[in-house]
């Protein structure tokens, strides 16, 4: 898709769209998994600043970015600043360890979604206090790789327990908030529900009955636009959308 026709979108129609989609996908989920109302998370990568205002403007307040230097841009750029005072970013990319600060510096940073190691724990607990207000703790999400894929982040669903045990015992400038995972793309789902999807779940199983914690304060970020409303069925409670908001990623920014 050429950008000129990129620009046409109708980013309301689909932020609608993909609420609705939301929306219907909660009903059907089981009673019996924990009901959290889903968050959405408009996944802006590439895009524009006055896509993310518009966005704003129709309601939309969580956006996700996959690389750091894209959102600290995105996050100082003086337009979001003046017209999305309230704008929450999360950052659901891979987090090398000289990008915390500059990551850590953006403002309405909201939440780090890919914790995948306790190096990378405690690095964030320790930098955080240089950019925290008052007691504010930095909230975070543990990434799981759930399909065992070499190119994908993520722990092993073994150590699960173990990194968020650490987290809550010794990065107390943290505030673990649930699990995440990318898990394989394209998954058929005529063959069932998603084994990534349903591993998470599992995860979270083991680590709330191991660690004693609420299994409705823990959450599930899963689910991205091609399968976010199969995510929200087996349990998700933050969704990952890009495409389905934004139209097709141009291969780059435009630059007039």
């Amino acid at each position: 898709m050429s950008d000129e026709v990129n620009q046409e979108v109708d980013l309301m129609y689909g932020l609608k769209t993909v609420l609705s989609q939301i929306e219907a996908a909660v009903a059907r989920r089981s009673k019996d998994l924990p009901q959290v109302a889903p968050r959405l998370v408009a996944v802006s990568k590439l895009k524009p600043a006055s896509m993310i205002v518009e966005a704003y403007e129709g309601g939309q307040r969580h956006f996700g970015e996959n690389y750091v230097n894209e959102l600290a841009d995105k996050a100082s750029d003086t337009i979001i600043l003046e017209k999305c005072k309230e704008i929450k970013w999360h950052f659901i990319g891979h987090l090398q360890t000289n990008k915390i600060n500059k990551l850590l510096g953006s403002p309405g940073l909201f939440m780090v979604e890919t914790v995948d190691s306790e190096k990378l724990a405690d690095n964030l607990n320790k930098h955080w206090l240089k950019f925290r207000k008052d007691e504010e703790r930095l909230k975070i999400m543990v990434q799981v790789n759930t399909s065992a894929e070499e190119a994908k982040n993520g722990i092993e669903p073994s150590q699960s327990t173990k990194l968020v045990e650490h987290i809550l015992k010794s990065c107390l400038n943290l505030e673990f908030v649930g699990l995440m995972t990318i898990g394989q793309y394209d998954y058929d789902m005529s063959k069932g529900p998603n084994p990534d999807f349903l591993t998470l779940v599992k995860c979270r199983q083991e680590v709330c009955e191991n660690l004693k914690l609420d299994i409705n304060q823990v959450e599930l970020s899963m689910g991205m636009s091609t399968d976010f409303e199969h995510a929200i069925e087996l349990g998700a409670t933050t969704v990952r959308v890009g495409s389905n908001i934004f139209g097709a990623r141009p291969l780059k920014l435009k630059t007039n």
